[in-house]
This record gives C-alpha cells, sequence and structure tokens, in this order.
C-alpha cells in the first residue's frame, strides 16, 4: 500500500512539473538584439508594418491580427484589417482599444518607446537583408506557436535563394538603374547600397550602379546615369502596376533616349513591393529580377 502511494505521489510530483515548466516564458531575441519573455502563444496580435503582416498571413494566423499599418495592403484581406497608422503617424490609441497580447513591429524608435512605456509587449521584425528576413521569418513562426510553418516557408525561399545563386554564379553581371521615382527624370531616385532592391538586384546577378551610396534610396542626376550607361533600366510599378515613370517618356526624352538600355529596349517594369518588402514575396522578386537580367538562364 505504501508503494503504490509512493508512486501516485512520484507520477503527480513529475505532473506538476511539467505543468510548471509548460507555463515558464520563453524568451526569443527579436531583431533589435532584444530579449522578450512570452509565455503562451499570443491570440491577439498588431502588425505594424506590411511586410509583417505578409508573413503573419503566409503562417496561416490571419485569424489572430486584429490590427495592420496602414500601408498594409497584401493580401487582400489584409486591408479588412483595423488599422493602427503608420511609420509616419502611428496612432497608439487604436493599439490600446484593439488590446493585442502582441505586436509584431519594425524599428520604430517612438512607437516601440510608447509600447515599452505602456507595458505592451512588442517584438521587433526588421531585417537586415534578403537572406536575414528568412531568420525573420523563422522567429515570427516560434514566437507565434507555428515553427513548423515558419521553417518550411523559409527553407522554401532559401531552396529559391540558393537555385539563383547557382545559376548566375559564372554569368557576366549587367549594370542597372532602378527606377524607385521618375517624376522628375532629370535628378530620378533610386535604389542605394543600403536596400533591398540593392541586395535583390546583386543575388540576382546584377550590378546596381548606385551600389556606392550607403543609403537605402538616393538621387543621381541624369549626368551621373549617363557617365554609367546602365545596361538595364527596371522601373518600379506602384499600386495598380502604375510606373512612377511611364517608359515612354524615358524613349523620348533627348537625353535618356541616348542611353545604352533605352536604345536596345532593356526597360522592364517590375512591382516594387515584390522587392522591396522583407517578406515572404521576396524571392518571387528576386525570380523576376534574374530573369529579367539573365533570361538566358531561366528558359
Amino acid at each position: 500500500m505504501k508503494l503504490k502511494r509512493g508512486i501516485v505521489l512520484v507520477l503527480t510530483t513529475v505532473l506538476l512539473a511539467g505543468l510548471v515548466a509548460g507555463c515558464q516564458p520563453q524568451s526569443y531575441t527579436d531583431d533589435a538584439g532584444r530579449q522578450v519573455d512570452i509565455d503562451k502563444a499570443p491570440q491577439r496580435i498588431i502588425a505594424f508594418g506590411p511586410n509583417i503582416t505578409e508573413i503573419l498571413f503566409a503562417l496561416g494566423l490571419d485569424d489572430r491580427i486584429v490590427g495592420v499599418s496602414d500601408f498594409c495592403d497584401y493580401p487582400q484581406e489584409a486591408q479588412d484589417k483595423p488599422k493602427v497608422g503608420n511609420s509616419f503617424s502611428p496612432s497608439i490609441e487604436k493599439v490600446v482599444e484593439l488590446e493585442p497580447d502582441l505586436v509584431m513591429t519594425v524599428e520604430h524608435e517612438q512607437f516601440n518607446s510608447e509600447l515599452e512605456g505602456l507595458g505592451i509587449t512588442y517584438v521587433v521584425l526588421d531585417p537586415e537583408d534578403v537572406r536575414s528576413i528568412l531568420g525573420t521569418i523563422r522567429l515570427a513562426g516560434e514566437v507565434t506557436g507555428r515553427a513548423k510553418e515558419g521553417n518550411r516557408l523559409a527553407d522554401d525561399m532559401e531552396k529559391v535563394i540558393s537555385d539563383i545563386t547557382t545559376r548566375v554564379k559564372s554569368a557576366a553581371r549587367p549594370t542597372v538603374f532602378f527606377m524607385v521615382d521618375g517624376t522628375d527624370p532629370n535628378m530620378p531616385w533610386t535604389a542605394g547600397g543600403g536596400s533591398f532592391i540593392h541586395d535583390v538586384i546583386t543575388i540576382a546577378g546584377g550590378e546596381n550602379i548606385a551600389s556606392r551610396i550607403a543609403d537605402d534610396y538616393t538621387q543621381l542626376s541624369i549626368e551621373e546615369i549617363v557617365n554609367a550607361d546602365p545596361d538595364f533600366i527596371i522601373i518600379q510599378t506602384m499600386m495598380g502596376g502604375v510606373p512612377t515613370v511611364a517608359v515612354e517618356v524615358l524613349e523620348q526624352h533627348p537625353i535618356w533616349q541616348q542611353l545604352s538600355a533605352v536604345k536596345e529596349g532593356n526597360i522592364y517594369l517590375i512591382n516594387g513591393d515584390l522587392v522591396s518588402r522583407p517578406g515572404p514575396r521576396i524571392t518571387q522578386g528576386l525570380e523576376e529580377m534574374a530573369r529579367i537580367l539573365h533570361p538566358e538562364l531561366f528558359d
């Protein structure tokens, strides 16, 4: 009898220890290097950033998203979620109203410091380059209890990156001018060496003519572009597939029309979100970029 009681006591102790251990918070290191403790999978998440919203939807967490930032427009369902402002004008009041148990955010000093002051748990998801997006997706999966889905998605993206890297490894590297905004064709905005667009161009086997500039975005004079005489001009499109400058504008411009890329018809359009948002669709943008620069390798 005493033996049976002893066994029951041991089993009960082990069970209780397991339950207590299961309630212990898990510690995660976010993209800002912060240690964040989370004791259970969050059920009410605010995604402050279009790339974060795309990641959460890709992980099948759309039913847990209670709020998104103003520019979260993909997938279509994201547009129906309550809005909490944007990087220029975040609404901490709306965040509080939505009662999240977790906010997933980019590095934003004002917004994140207000979350800190209110005691709202937040995780920074803000990768530095294309390859680090994979780690960000894995982290998002772990924090939300979707580690398997996060790892699977990151693995699939890694295969795409590796395949493209292998294909273009020995190919010549054409020069590229990426048109972010050509409203003023004499002083257009382009992607500098610190941008995701630059990283996409590089991985796809191209050479960004603005790579020497460390900023994400910068302006180049038309003289600088003429001197570089890029092999390709790639113009980003915005919502609705509208380019920031019409191809015809460059073809009819007395200076632009002298460039090799214009003469040879090497002007292409690409969805700007695919190459600038650090989320799941970045590999789609990478594939499109690689096919533009090296069509012979992707027949």
